[in-house]
């Protein structure tokens, strides 16, 4: 994908350099932007292998709602979590669980009249399905993945903190907004999947799919990955595959409901996580 490039030779040729709590130094350009047309294709790099089941296991990990990784790691052998969480699997509550159970204050009130606050958890995919079907016009399709009051608690404070959905002449958009993004490792799976959420739900609400926007604050490049991009960067973008969804509510979908067709990336660059 060209976007992919161009995004990769911009922050090698005008990030600057910074410094981070992982140890390892980035070259950072802030607020970088780009979207793709979901019409063309699923947007799954072909310049180098990206691993497809971990992408579509990571997301449906999402909307199990949980707050560990055994369902990853020991059901489906997807290890993308294994370095944040602890001995038992624990991550704490970041993305399935704010996206499923995000915990807020409901007032009630007692008998003798008097307030408390009582604790509850909101639905926001569910949320964002409903509005979709019944108010699909709306500026207000939300789902927030930034909770200061539980950031102590996350293994990983959210990269990716919310997207907003957006219909237009029958499609559904999505933007992305992301506080932090590794641009070698973690935007390629960003990028696929929230593209493919956003397929998947537009099938559910009676939607084509639209375009996928992106927005990066930091987008960084860690420095012992220059050269791997760099490789990268000479490869040609090759078609995009194509991305087919079983007709299903997503709460209902599985991996083997995802179809991918038509991939055929360049050889796998290899890049080290920063922890």
């Amino acid at each position: 994908m060209k976007v992919y490039h161009d995004l990769v030779q911009r922050v090698l040729d005008h990030g600057v350099h910074k410094t981070n709590r992982t140890g390892t130094d980035t070259i950072s350009n802030f607020a970088e932007y780009y979207k793709v047309d979901l019409s063309e294709g699923f947007p799954l790099l072909t310049t180098k292998k990206v691993f497809f089941k971990s992408v579509i296991l990571e997301l449906l990990w999402y909307l199990r709602g949980e707050d560990h990784i055994r369902w990853l790691r020991d059901e489906n052998n997807v290890h993308i979590w294994d370095a944040w969480a602890d001995e038992d699997g624990h991550v704490g509550p970041i993305y399935p669980v704010l996206w499923r159970r995000f915990p807020y204050l409901v007032e009630h009130k007692n008998e003798d009249g008097t307030t408390e606050w009582r604790r509850d958890e909101f639905d926001q995919v569910q949320n964002a399905i409903h509005m979709l079907k019944t108010d699909p016009m709306s500026r207000r399709i939300v789902v927030s993945t930034w909770h200061p009051g539980l950031l102590p608690k996350m293994a990983l404070p959210p990269c990716h903190i919310m997207y907003i959905f957006n219909v237009s002449d029958g499609k559904l958009n999505c933007h992305l907004t992301q506080r932090s993004g590794d641009i070698a490792l973690g935007i390629p799976f960003n990028l696929a999947c929230y593209s493919a959420l956003t397929m998947a739900i537009a099938q559910e609400v009676g939607l084509e799919p639209g375009v996928f926007a992106h927005t990066i604050v930091d987008a960084h490049i860690y420095v012992n990955h220059i050269d791997g991009l760099k490789e990268q960067l000479t490869r040609s973008p090759k078609a995009l595959p194509e991305l087919k969804i079983a007709n299903k509510p997503v709460d209902e979908l599985s991996f083997g409901d995802f179809e991918l067709t038509g991939y055929d990336p360049d050889p796998l660059i290899r890049f080290e996580v920063a922890v």
